[in-house]
């Protein structure tokens, strides 16, 4: 009795275990999740996706804060990805939009020829799901053809207009000109166009002249919104930031670990220092006419668009259709 009693409990703690593993391999496998689960404190996105075709990323900019916790230097495809993307569209709302992607550029050198973003980009969009598109890259422009005619928009990273700080900060990146090239490309055939200045880095990026400048020629392209955010230290990327600008070492310790404030996992600038930033950066798109929005600063009252990640400006062109 005592040893069936054991058996049954060993078979019960076998199930347990089983299913605590079967949900932890169906999680880990997951390659479309909600978007900033945690809620953080700074986020003020609306309910959304997020989804990235690679790991990794080949643009390599210093400042990246997802290198802390994606350990891959290149970006790399990811496994059987068109086959476990139309797994999740199952389960999903479809009615939120998906952001591809946040953490890993869906559109890195190897995406030329290997084609992988496009491919998912017409499983999505052909079937009517809002998509956010966010990319330093203009090979973008290949698959304009897809996303002029989805429910599409494109956000493009510019935090400068100077090739050689470009070139030092975003070394795999294309050169700025070439993505306001793409940005004028994609706004011509009636895509909605975001910048992000993101991140405004104290002491590189931080010149109000140059700033106006930058959002100027970007609206001049066509761009319709301007987002912004500051740069969130960690350690990983501020001792690769040091090592290429040892001079600002001195300047970035004091604003971020003397007056500054720890966050989670990173470090901000001290409260005041990121609202006049923003309140500048507001200031010049409000400027130019186009609508403006704070990333993961928390300033709310700054955000003059409907939402501040601009969804809002996905066109609806196509109804959502089923996924099996």
């Amino acid at each position: 009795m005592l040893g069936s009693k054991r058996l049954q409990k060993q078979c019960d703690v076998s199930q347990s275990l089983n299913i605590t593993l079967s949900s932890h391999l169906n999680l880990e496998m997951n390659v479309v999740t909600p978007f900033d689960p945690w809620k953080g404190k700074f986020c003020t996105c609306p309910p959304k996706y997020s989804f990235s075709p690679y790991s990794g990323c080949s643009h390599k900019c210093l400042y990246c804060y997802a290198t802390s916790y994606i350990k891959v230097p290149e970006s790399r495809p990811k496994a059987n990805l068109e086959r476990r993307l139309m797994r999740d569209l199952i389960k999903i709302n479809r009615e939120l939009p998906i952001s591809m992607s946040n953490s890993s550029d869906p559109y890195p050198p190897i995406e030329a020829s290997l084609g992988l973003t496009r491919r998912c980009l017409e499983l999505l969009l052909s079937r009517g799901l809002k998509v956010m598109i966010i990319t330093k890259s203009n090979i973008v422009v290949r698959d304009a053809d897809l996303i002029s005619r989805g429910n599409c928009t494109v956000s493009f990273t510019i935090t400068t207009l100077e090739d050689g700080l470009a070139s030092i900060i975003e070394t795999g990146a294309p050169k700025p000109r070439d993505r306001l090239k793409a940005i004028k490309c994609l706004s011509q055939m009636g895509v909605p166009c975001i910048i992000r200045v993101d991140p405004i880095v104290p002491g590189l990026n931080d010149d109000e002249k140059k700033l106006r400048r930058l959002i100027e020629e970007v609206v001049k392209c066509g761009v319709r919104h301007v987002s912004s955010s500051t740069y969130k230290v960690k350690p990983d990327n501020l001792a690769r930031m040091i090592k290429a600008f040892p001079d600002k070492a001195k300047y970035w310790h004091e604003l971020y670990y003397e007056e500054g404030f720890r966050h989670g996992s990173s470090r901000y600038l001290r409260d005041d220092v990121r609202l006049n930033l923003m309140k500048m950066v507001k200031e010049i798109a409000d400027d130019f006419g186009v609508t403006f929005s704070t990333c993961r600063e928390g300033f709310t009252h700054l955000t003059t668009s409907t939402t501040c990640d601009a969804s809002h400006l996905i066109p609806l062109r196509i109804k959502v259709r089923g996924l099996r």
